[in-house]
């Protein structure tokens, strides 16, 4: 037996069946919570924007538009949130970059694809914790609309599509933004790994 989509489950929830909002929640509150506390770098507080954006959903869940999808609304409502909690205490946050972007076929792109034009791929050939942690440290200098991106791409391997609904821009410039990001992320990690060694930085 199938299981019913998100769009299906809160379309029964509006008709009056109490438990499918629980099993939406239940569906994404840890992916949800993950993001959150990667892109943010607190725990506690993507604790209270899961919850905030959960229920924000269920008050305009009457205005959803069944033509659109249930999960990129969602992200949508929790990353509007997670910016407003960064910028209103000008921190910077935390997360790791140990993953590829993925997607539909015609709308994915590999992690190598991006870093094609870049002398060398230094997330993917990351081994250790201490490479790990110079990751955070150049991430954690990136600005807040580049750092979005790669966590949406990278970590939670959104299409292109949902990364433009959840970030609110054109498609053309999401992709112009991630490419951007991971270039940004090269050099700079380039150049803080050369510190690190004691040799001149390049590129």
């Amino acid at each position: 037996m199938n299981e019913p989509t998100d769009e299906e489950l809160l379309g029964e929830h509006l008709a009056g069946r109490g438990d499918r909002f629980e099993i939406l929640v239940r569906r994404y509150s840890r992916e949800l919570y993950h993001f959150l506390s990667r892109f943010m770098g607190n725990s506690a507080a993507a604790e209270d924007i899961v919850q905030e954006a959960f229920l924000q959903v269920h008050l305009a869940a009457a205005s959803f538009d069944p033509r659109r999808r249930f999960k990129p609304w969602l992200f949508t409502i929790a990353a509007n949130k997670a910016r407003d909690w960064l910028r209103s205490r000008s921190r910077r946050p935390e997360m790791p970059l140990d993953a590829r972007i993925g997607g539909e076929a015609e709308e994915g792109q590999r992690f190598s694809d991006v870093l094609a034009d870049l002398e060398s791929a230094p997330i993917a050939e990351l081994e250790g914790q201490e490479e790990r942690e110079l990751v955070r440290s150049v991430v954690r200098q990136m600005p807040l609309h580049l750092r979005e991106v790669l966590v949406l791409a990278y970590y939670h391997r959104f299409p292109y599509r949902d990364m433009a609904e959840i970030l609110g821009v054109p498609l053309g410039t999401v992709k112009s933004r991630l490419h951007a990001a991971v270039g940004h992320f090269g050099k700079q990690f380039r150049n803080a790994a050369a510190s690190r060694n004691g040799s001149n930085p390049t590129g």
